[in-house]
C-alpha cells in the first residue's frame, strides 16, 4: 500500500499511512502523547489518562531523561502494557514560529509531518492529543471514560480547560484561573480531521459545521515548575510583548515573573497542600473538586504590569 503522506527524506519508516485505509476502526479513544524530558511529569500524568482512555500512544521524540523507559514501566506498573504503545521519533523537529514555517510540511522535522505520523498510529474511531505535563483529575478521567462510548454516535470534537498550575515545592504551588485555554482536544480520527501547517505551529482540520462539545472547568491542570525557570531568557534578553501574537505565552510570562517578584495578580492563587500530600495531588483531588463553579478569578489588589522592553 503506497503511503498517503510521503517524507521529504525519502524514509518509508516515517512515511504517514492513515489507518481507516486498512478497515473499520476500533470503538473508543486513544489519546496520543508527543514528549521530551517529561520524567519528571509522568507519575501524574500518565496513571489517570490510562484509566480514561482505551489505549495511548506514546511518541518519545529523543529524551535523554528516561522518558520512555518511564512511561512504559508505569504502564506495566498498572497493569496497562496491552493499552500501550511506544514510539520513537528520532528527528529534530523545527520550533513553533519561523522555524517551522521555513521547514516544508512533509519533511519529517516539521511539526504537521510529526503529528500526521504520530496520529496514523491510533486504531480507535476517535483519538487525543495529549501534552506530557496535562494532569488529569480524578473526575476527569471519569467524565472522559463515560465520554468515550457516548462519543461512538457522535461525530463532535471536544475542548476541555485546563489550568495552569506552577509548582514551587512539594506542598505549594499558584494556580492560574484567570485564564482557561478552551483548545480542542478530541477528535474523531478520518479524512477530515488530520494536521495542516499553519503560520507558527501545526494545526488540526475539521469541517465548519461540527458539534463542539465543551467539559467543565477544574477536570485538568498544566504543570510548570518554578525551579525550571523556562523564562529566564526573556528576562535576560527582553521580549518586545507588543509584536507577540501568542497571548498564552505572554500571560505565562506574566504569571512567572508575579511568583518570582511576589507581585499581585489577577487570578492567580496561591494553593498549600496538608503535610504529606504533594501539592499536584492535592490541586487535582482536592482542591479544585472542591472549588464553586464556575471557578472563581479571585480579585487580588493589584494587578502586575508588564515590564516591555524596546524592539
Amino acid at each position: 500500500m503506497s503511503a498517503d503522506i510521503s517524507s521529504l527524506e525519502g524514509l518509508p519508516e516515517y512515511d504517514v499511512t492513515w489507518p481507516w485505509r486498512t478497515g473499520r476502526l476500533r470503538p473508543g479513544l486513544t489519546c496520543v502523547f508527543r514528549v521530551r524530558n517529561e520524567a519528571r511529569n509522568l507519575p501524574w500524568v500518565l496513571p489517570p489518562i490510562l484509566d480514561a482512555v482505551q489505549h495511548v500512544v506514546f511518541v518519545d521524540n529523543g529524551s535523554d531523561d528516561g522518558t520512555p523507559e518511564l512511561a512504559a514501566k508505569i504502564a506495566a506498573e498498572r497493569g496497562a502494557a496491552d493499552r500501550f504503545t511506544g514510539l520513537t521519533y528520532p528527528h529534530p523537529v523545527s520550533r513553533a514560529g519561523a522555524e517551522h514555517l521555513a521547514t516544508p510540511a512533509h519533511s519529517v522535522h516539521s511539526l504537521t509531518h510529526f503529528y500526521n505520523w504520530s496520529f496514523s498510529h491510533v486504531r480507535t474511531a476517535y483519538s487525543m492529543k495529549w501534552d506530557g505535563d496535562m494532569v488529569l483529575s480524578p473526575e476527569g478521567a471519569q467524565i472522559l471514560r463515560d465520554l468515550s462510548w457516548q462519543l461512538e454516535t457522535s461525530r463532535a470534537i471536544v475542548a476541555i480547560p485546563r489550568h495552569p498550575l506552577t509548582v514551587v515545592d512539594e506542598s505549594t504551588g499558584w494556580i492560574d484561573l484567570s485564564l482557561r485555554f478552551l483548545e480542542p482536544w478530541v477528535y474523531p480520527m478520518g479524512p477530515e480531521f488530520t494536521f495542516v501547517k499553519a503560520f507558527d505551529w501545526e494545526l488540526r482540520e475539521y469541517p465548519s459545521d461540527i458539534e463542539r462539545i465543551v467539559l467543565p472547568q477544574g477536570l485538568v491542570v498544566e504543570v510548570k515548575w518554578h525551579d525550571a525557570d523556562e523564562f529566564a531568557h526573556w528576562r535576560k534578553d527582553g521580549v518586545d510583548f507588543t509584536n507577540t501574537r501568542l497571548y498564552r505565552k505572554l500571560r505565562e510570562f506574566e504569571v512567572d515573573d508575579a511568583i518570582r517578584t511576589g507581585t499581585p495578580l489577577n487570578g492567580l492563587v496561591k494553593v498549600t497542600a496538608p503535610p504529606g500530600v504533594h501539592i499536584i495531588d492535592h490541586v487535582t483531588h482536592t482542591w479544585l473538586p472542591e472549588q464553586p463553579r464556575p471557578l472563581v478569578k479571585h480579585s487580588l489588589p493589584e494587578s502586575l504590569t508588564l515590564r516591555r522592553t524596546k524592539p
